[in-house]
C-alpha cells in the first residue's frame, strides 16, 4: 500500500507545528504564551451562544440543503445589502464548513490540472496547497513593503500567462494584516475579468479592517466586480473559529457546479451551527463585534509599540486582521531559528515566515494579537528578555 502523490507532496502548516509543540510544553507543566494562531479570544457573541443552547433542545437536526440553510443565506444577503449597498441573490451564497471548505469548493469548480493561479508571496499557505491538490500551479509573485506585501496590477500583468485561470487575493492579508487599496483591487479584477480569469477574493478579515482615511467603512470587492468569487467566514470578525462555518458568494454560472460538488464532498455544513449563526446578524451581535474590532486596534498599538522598542521592525504596519509581520534579520537569527529559540527559551509561540512563501521565509515572523492584552504584554516582555540574552554584541 502507498500514499497518494498528493499526500506525499503536501507541506505541513508550520504554525500548527509550533502550536503542537507549545501544547506539548504546556502538558509538561510549562507556561506558554501563544501568539502563533489567528484565533480571537472573545468567543462567539452572546446572542449566538444563547441561540446554540436553544437549538440543542432535542429537536431533530437534519441535513440542510447542500449550499446551506435558506434563512441563513438570506441573512447574509441582507447583511451585504445593508452594509455595502450590493444586491445578492441568496441562491448565489454557499454555506460551508469554514472558509477553507469554501475555498476547496471554489477551486474544485474552477481549476483544472495545469491551470495557474496568481497570488501574492507572502500569503496564507493552505491556499497554495489547495490549488495544487487539484493539479493547479500557484504563481506566487514576490511582493515588497512598497506594495504593502500585496499584489498590484503591474505584478499581476507581469505574472500573467496563457495558463492563468484565476487571481487569488486576500485583503486584509494573512500574514501581514495589510489591505490592497480599493482602486487597485478594482483594476486587478478588471484585468482578470477582461482576460477571462476568475477573481477569488478572500475577505475573511474584511470587517476587521480600519476605516479608510476619509472615514469610509471597508468595502467588498462586489462593489466593483459583481462576478468576483468572495470567500468569508464566521471565524474572525464573529469570533466563531471552532464553529467551522463560512460562506462563498458565487457568480451565477458557478452555482450549479458548486452545489453538485458540495453534495458529494460535504452534504452540508453543520445544521446547529447554521441555525445559531443567524443570531450573528442581530444588531446587538454586530455591536459586540464592532466593540471587539476596536479592542483589536488597541491591542495592535500595544504590539507595534512593543516590537519597535525591541528593535523588531514591522515594515508595513497592519491596517486589518490581527497580525504583525516583523523582521528578525537584525537579531542574527533566521525566522525559523528565532521562533524555535523563543519558544524553547522564552516560552512564546510565534509563526516563522516559512509558512507564507520564500520571499520573506528567512526574515519575517508573524505574531497574532488575537490574544488578551495581558498575554501580549507578557509575550513581549519574554521576547525582550530573550533578546537581551541572545543578541550578538554590537549587532
Amino acid at each position: 500500500m502507498k500514499l497518494s502523490e498528493r499526500a506525499e507532496r503536501v507541506e505541513p502548516f508550520y504554525a500548527m507545528d509550533f502550536t503542537r509543540r507549545a501544547s506539548e510544553m504546556v502538558e509538561a507543566g510549562r507556561r506558554i504564551v501563544t501568539l502563533s494562531v489567528g484565533e480571537p479570544d472573545f468567543g462567539a457573541p452572546p446572542l449566538v451562544r444563547e441561540a446554540m443552547r436553544d437549538v440543542m433542545d432535542g429537536r431533530p437536526l437534519t441535513y440542510t440543503p447542500a449550499l446551506g440553510s435558506p434563512a441563513l443565506r438570506a441573512d447574509i444577503a441582507a447583511f451585504y445589502r445593508e452594509r455595502h449597498g450590493v444586491s445578492i441573490d441568496p441562491a448565489r451564497i454557499a454555506i460551508t464548513s469554514g472558509a477553507s471548505s469554501a475555498l476547496l469548493l471554489v477551486l474544485a469548480a474552477t481549476i483544472d490540472a495545469g491551470d495557474e493561479v496568481i497570488m501574492a508571496d507572502p500569503s496564507y499557505p493552505c491556499n497554495r496547497q489547495l490549488v495544487e491538490s487539484f493539479g493547479g500551479r500557484t504563481v506566487a509573485v514576490p511582493t515588497t513593503a512598497a506594495s504593502r506585501f500585496q499584489l498590484d496590477d503591474a505584478a499581476v500583468a507581469g505574472a500573467w500567462s496563457s495558463r492563468t485561470a484565476a487571481v487569488m487575493i486576500a485583503t486584509p492579508s494573512n500574514p501581514t494584516g495589510t489591505t490592497i487599496p480599493f482602486g487597485e483591487l478594482g483594476t486587478i479584477c478588471a484585468r482578470a475579468r477582461d482576460r477571462g480569469a476568475w477573481r477569488i477574493v478572500d475577505e475573511i478579515y474584511l470587517y476587521l479592517s480600519d476605516p479608510t482615511a476619509d472615514g469610509m467603512a471597508p468595502r467588498t470587492v462586489l462593489e466593483v466586480d459583481d462576478e468576483a468569487i468572495v470567500i468569508n467566514s464566521f471565524s474572525k470578525y464573529f469570533g466563531m473559529t471552532g464553529w467551522r462555518l463560512g460562506w462563498a458568494i458565487l457568480p451565477e454560472p458557478l452555482v450549479g457546479a458548486a452545489e453538485r460538488l458540495a453534495m458529494n464532498y460535504f452534504l452540508c455544513a453543520s445544521a446547529p451551527a447554521q441555525l445559531a449563526a443567524r443570531a450573528a446578524f442581530e444588531p446587538a451581535s454586530l455591536a459586540v463585534c464592532e466593540e471587539r474590532r476596536r479592542e483589536l486596534v488597541e491591542r495592535r498599538e500595544i504590539v507595534l509599540a512593543g516590537l519597535a522598542r525591541l528593535g523588531l521592525p514591522v515594515t508595513v504596519p497592519p491596517d486589518g486582521a490581527f497580525y504583525a509581520y516583523f523582521d528578525v534579520s537584525g537579531t542574527g537569527l533566521d525566522s525559523w531559528s528565532f521562533c524555535q529559540r523563543v519558544l524553547e527559551v522564552a516560552g512564546v509561540s510565534l509563526t516563522p515566515g516559512r509558512d507564507f512563501g520564500p520571499t520573506t521565509s528567512a526574515t519575517h515572523v508573524r505574531l497574532s494579537y488575537a490574544s488578551s492584552r495581558e498575554e501580549l504584554s507578557e509575550g513581549l516582555s519574554r521576547i525582550s528578555d530573550f533578546l537581551s540574552g541572545e543578541r550578538v554584541p554590537g549587532r
